[in-house]
């Protein structure tokens, strides 16, 4: 099962440093909801079920590999915005770094996958949140590119459903 889109992801930019966006990409990048999360979600489920499911543990690795690919490009991203891409975000005037304890550990398989697509609408709400009050051109372009691998994602994760609940 392919779970990943054969288009190029655009060249890494900003248009000017800016300290307020950088923050918020670092919520993408390792919030509760982020791409560091979900790398680490989907490695868990990987090797909970490697030796159980091949299809599902093949597509886990696969998908893994291109949110590693987000968490680099919003790195990149966050760097040219100002800031080091640190494992952290800010709230509410106080840094939280990311945890370990993001990650749901559940084992029931179709429990993984009904969480794993409701993080990926999570995701999806938040880049889009994130495009409405970004301003500028070069950010925006990434984060709807990124937008295209979690909407794949989650085709991916119900046909997966589909084939384990028949």
């Amino acid at each position: 099962m392919e779970c990943r889109i054969d288009k190029p992801y655009p060249k890494i930019e900003v248009e000017e440093e800016n300290i307020n966006y950088a923050n918020l990409l670092l919520e993408d990048y390792s919030g509760i909801v982020s791409e560091e999360t979900a790398i680490n979600q989907y490695i868990y489920q990987y090797f909970d079920k490697f030796n159980i499911n091949e299809e599902f543990s093949k597509t886990m690795s696969s998908i893994a590999v291109v949110e590693m690919k987000h968490l680099e490009l919003l790195g990149k991203t966050i760097k040219l915005l100002g800031i080091n891409p640190i494992f952290k975000i800010k709230e509410k005037n106080c840094m939280t770094y990311w945890s370990s304890s993001f990650v749901d550990y559940n084992t029931n398989i179709i429990d993984m996958l009904k969480n794993d697509i409701k993080i990926e609408e999570q995701a999806i709400h938040n880049y889009k949140y994130h495009i409405s009050i970004i301003n500028d051109k070069y950010v925006k372009r990434l984060l709807y590119r990124i937008i295209e691998d979690e909407e794949q994602h989650i085709k991916c994760f119900n046909m997966l459903l589909q084939k384990i609940l028949l």
